[in-house]
């Protein structure tokens, strides 16, 4: 026992020992603590691999600011989309073995999934899953604001998701579709994507504690809190956001010091000490160019900057003249870079407790800088020159955003009218309520605050405990729209940048909660020019019959109306004419009104 530990000792000792004398390192941590004071970052940690060893490992600022509890190498992270090159690396596991192509149709594996169009649907195959080319946006919304741990529903969304593009037209970035190859290799396996990652990457690379889950994470010891720079002057903690059935897009939880073995592989062609993980040809066929993001011209910024590809799950570009794989992360309240050069057997990963943050980045090519003996760039500056370049932009379009508003104006009815449940199939439902004399929507995780602009548009504010605040990740609106009947029918939200046009989501409107005893008063039979209608209570609800039509569900809807479920711009209202007894039932359609008399 003495023996293993003094030995763990002198390793210890030699690590940072060499660490510490690699001139190429020298006083880089006075870099980092520099790039730690200009982003406001609670926190980061990095770790750099030479060939088939980790040299450096460590961590800086706090893990837990709160308690200023220290980020070390081993503290645990969420590394985002870095988990991409994990998925697909299962499936090139699995081609190895001859259990499938990445020609192969990914309706062949999970037969219930359709996409947009038949064209989509014969002509997409893996190969496009891997490398964004099946020209669907990212449709992101659909995930975040309306989550699920049912991988099946997330699945049966995809059908509904409009394209922009054709197949292999252009590269666009798709979270769904690594979603789609984790269920191919769940299908494949019969076991699940979590249980896949753990048995082919984390148990034979030594990476003991990193997990794929937000309840794993938590229940972790050493592991880091999320946090945020709220208007470039407040440091606040962000909650862990729950990634749940979208897992294989981003939800791997680890450490810099772990996540060293996994670059490990990459530069050491699929080998992990005495191992095999991953088979070469895919390695090589990973990191080279399948589809083109832009043309990768070098910039005024980074003159030495060249290409900009997309291989599996990993970003091709050249830094200096150096060919470098990377693959970014960002999820609530973290951020990541997980980068190797290939022909340079350099590996540099960084995580970071900050949301969208240019951390990773920067301590990267400033780790690049110095191991490849380039010219030693200012990333603090470019930082500063970036933010201000950003915030000016940001300004501008506000501006230009106000400039746009019609001053003056009010909502086409009244705020009660606006309120129901609305529901696009590719995404999910929401409800909007009404709250003494505001509008708010309801989300799953999120709740926002209707603001009006102009007319029938309205801008939804984030409702937190401190207040509401705006949607950060574009100017979003919500441009409400009438059907024939004049009523409420559908809200359009632009939540997807890529289309020329909002997402729209269908009203229904919610029904009052009305008892059995007090719907008796509408049954009966009315006839209209000899036609007989049935209205009757079946179970708890009100429904009507017209002879030759499907059982219609009536929904109250206050003042002895109802809508008619499912079919928009129909509504019934009954009037009482003596003795507290209903003597008429109008029927209010598109092509017009109708009155049918009690019998």
């Amino acid at each position: 026992m003495k023996s293993q530990l003094l030995s763990a000792i002198i390793l210890l000792i030699a690590f940072f020992g060499y660490s510490q004398t690699d001139k190429r390192l020298r006083n880089i941590e006075k870099e980092f603590e520099k790039i730690l004071e200009a982003t406001n970052a609670p926190g980061f940690a990095v770790a750099i691999v030479e060939g088939d060893k980790t040299i450096y490992a460590k961590g800086f600022g706090y893990r837990d600011l709160e308690n200023k509890i220290p980020m070390d190498e081993n503290t645990l992270l969420a590394i985002g989309s870095c988990s991409k090159a994990f998925t697909s690396a299962i499936l090139g596991q699995l081609r190895n073995n001859e259990a499938l192509t990445f020609n192969d149709s990914p309706i062949d594996y999970i037969p219930e999934l359709r996409f947009y169009d038949n064209t989509l649907n014969g002509d997409i195959n893996i190969r496009d899953l891997m490398s964004h080319q099946t020209g669907i946006p990212r449709h992101d919304g659909s995930w975040y604001l309306f989550p699920t741990f049912n991988r099946d529903s997330l699945i049966q969304r995809i059908k509904y998701q409009e394209p922009f593009t054709g197949i292999r037209q252009k590269w666009h970035y798709n979270n769904f579709m690594f979603l789609v190859q984790g269920v191919v290799s769940e299908r494949i396996t019969g076991k699940s994507w979590e249980e896949n990652i753990k048995e082919r990457f984390f148990r034979p690379l030594e990476m003991k504690r990193s997990n794929v889950s937000i309840k794993e994470l938590e229940s972790s010891e050493n592991a880091a809190l999320g946090y945020e720079y709220y208007k470039d002057s407040i440091i606040r903690k962000m909650d862990y956001y729950r990634i749940a059935a979208m897992a294989p897009a981003g939800s791997i939880n680890s450490s810099v010091s772990e996540m060293a073995n996994w670059l490990k592989v990459w530069i050491n062609n699929g080998k992990f000490k005495d191992s095999t993980l991953l088979p070469e040809n895919y390695i090589n066929e990973a990191i080279s160019s399948q589809s083109v993001i832009s043309s990768g011209f070098p910039s005024e910024e980074n003159p030495d900057m060249f290409l900009s590809n997309y291989g599996y799950g990993w970003m091709i570009s050249s830094y200096r003249g150096h060919y470098r794989v990377e693959h970014g992360g960002n999820i609530d309240g973290f951020s990541a870079s997980t980068a190797f050069y290939p022909t340079d057997s350099l590996g540099i990963v960084v995580l970071t407790n900050q949301n969208g943050s240019r951390v990773p980045s920067m301590v990267r090519n400033t780790v690049a800088d110095r191991m490849l003996n380039e010219k030693h760039g200012d990333w603090v500056a470019w930082f500063n020159d970036l933010k201000d370049k950003q915030q000016k932009a940001i300004e501008a379009a506000k501006t230009a955003s106000d400039s746009s508003e019609i001053k003056n104006t009010v909502p086409s009815h009244d705020l009660s009218a606006y309120t129901g449940f609305y529901e696009n199939k590719g995404y999910g439902q929401f409800e909007i309520t009404k709250e003494s004399d505001s509008l708010f929507a309801h989300f799953k995780l999120i709740k926002f605050y209707l603001k009006h602009t102009y007319y029938d548009i309205f801008e939804p504010l984030e409702v937190k405990s401190t207040g509401v605040e705006e949607f950060d990740e574009l100017p979003v609106k919500f441009n409400f729209s009438t059907n024939d009947a004049g009523d409420i029918s559908s809200v359009k939200i632009n939540i997807e940048p890529s289309l020329d046009h909002p997402i729209e989501f269908k009203r229904e409107p919610k029904a009052l909660d009305i008892d059995v005893s007090e719907l008796k008063k509408y049954e009966g039979e009315y006839e209209l020019t000899g036609i007989v209608i049935k209205v009757y209570i079946k179970g708890e609800g009100l429904y009507m019959f017209v002879p030759g039509q499907p059982e219609y569900n009536l929904l109250a809807t206050g003042e002895d109306g109802f809508n008619i479920k499912g079919l928009e711009g129909f509504k019934t209202k009954f009037r009482m004419l003596e003795n507290n007894a209903m003597k008429e039932l109008v029927l209010i359609q598109p092509n017009g009104t109708f009155v049918a008399v009690r019998k």
